[in-house]
């Protein structure tokens, strides 16, 4: 999980930039987007770090506070249905990707993205399933999912009937069974659930 930050850190860059993305698949809710630049000594690095999808739950929380801790800098930015709608989820991810890069306190010197090429003044590398095989793009993986579970859990307080709870606005067989039953809320992404409701 550190040969993209080892080539970096031999390159002389010191402050390396993970940035990763949760929800583009729902059918409701905000996509989440997360920077976050880690400390990559030996005695700062977070064990069982690995792409959030891997990890359960409860250890996703647990990895969540000990990044949040450790963090040189971190920036988390939820992108709205509306803006999902309105530009694609795509273009939605890359405008959070940007917001967290315009955002973080401390500036990288290289930023390490989980598959989406950005156009930015900063120097990139997009990596296929950088959630897997890089500690940065992971961390942020998991910041990201996590900021995004929690905000699907207050959005199950207002629309209950949908239980956002469990399945986090993913399109399951319950989700769009109470999608049918109920209509859309002000939450769903009028693009993403066309084909569920009239």
């Amino acid at each position: 999980m550190f040969d993209y930050e080892n080539k970096y850190l031999n390159a002389g860059k010191k402050l390396i930039a993970g940035i990763d993305e949760a929800g583009r698949g729902p059918l409701a809710g905000p996509v989440a987007v997360a920077i976050v630049i880690m400390p990559l000594d030996k005695d700062s690095i977070i064990e069982k770090v690995n792409d959030s999808k891997k990890l359960s739950e409860k250890k996703r929380e647990e990895l969540y506070s000990q990044i949040i801790e450790k963090a040189i800098a971190y920036h988390v930015e939820l992108v709205d249905e509306m803006t999902i709608d309105t530009i694609n989820i795509l273009n939605a991810t890359k405008l959070g990707m940007l917001t967290c890069i315009e955002n973080i306190s401390v500036k990288p010197n290289i930023v390490l993205i989980d598959a989406v090429k950005l156009d930015t003044e900063y120097e990139t590398e997009s990596i296929i399933k950088g959630d897997a095989l890089s500690y940065s793009i992971a961390c942020a993986s998991i910041l990201a999912k996590v900021t995004r579970d929690r905000y699907m859990l207050k959005l199950d307080e207002e629309y209950p009937q949908y239980n956002f709870k469990k399945h986090k606005g993913y399109g399951t067989k319950e989700h769009i069974d109470n999608l049918k039953k109920y209509g859309k809320s002000p939450v769903h992404r009028e693009s993403f659930i066309k084909n569920f409701v009239n």
